[in-house]
């Protein structure tokens, strides 16, 4: 998806999960759950909290930007020269949550990483359904 008014790509991944928000933020707030689903990390959901994730092929840099218990998280995503954001939203609903994933802020130049992010959230969506349908 392109931002019409800065001219930078979006990467967005949209699930229906049969779980309640709560679970689902547990999940994308615990260092040892994230740990399961996307990289080993520093994480804390607090306002302004610098953290990295690390992966054996190098880091991200990140900062909490928002924090909305059960609802939004968002923070910085830098790494190889990519600045962007990832804002996770959870909505309720009738079977559990609507999660929606946006990493925001690819330049055009950067289609390797865009096309990397496009191809690698899918997967990291689906070790995040692995983790919450084994954890309580």
């Amino acid at each position: 998806m392109t931002n019409a008014t800065t001219g930078t790509l979006s990467v967005i991944v949209e699930r229906e999960m049969p779980f309640p928000p709560e679970k689902i933020w547990r999940a994308l707030t615990q260092p040892h759950l994230i740990e399961e689903w996307l990289m080993k990390n520093d994480f804390r959901p607090v306002l302004d909290h610098r953290f990295n994730l690390r992966a054996d092929w190098g880091a991200v840099d990140c900062q909490v930007l928002a924090v909305e218990l059960n609802k939004t998280l968002s923070y910085t995503w830098a790494a190889y020269g990519l600045e962007s954001v990832v804002t996770w939203k959870l909505t309720p609903t009738a079977s559990g949550t609507h999660l929606r994933m946006e990493q925001s802020g690819f330049r055009p130049e950067q289609q390797q990483a865009y096309q990397g992010a496009k191809a690698g959230w899918p997967g990291f969506f689906t070790a995040l359904e692995r983790v919450l349908a084994r954890t309580a």
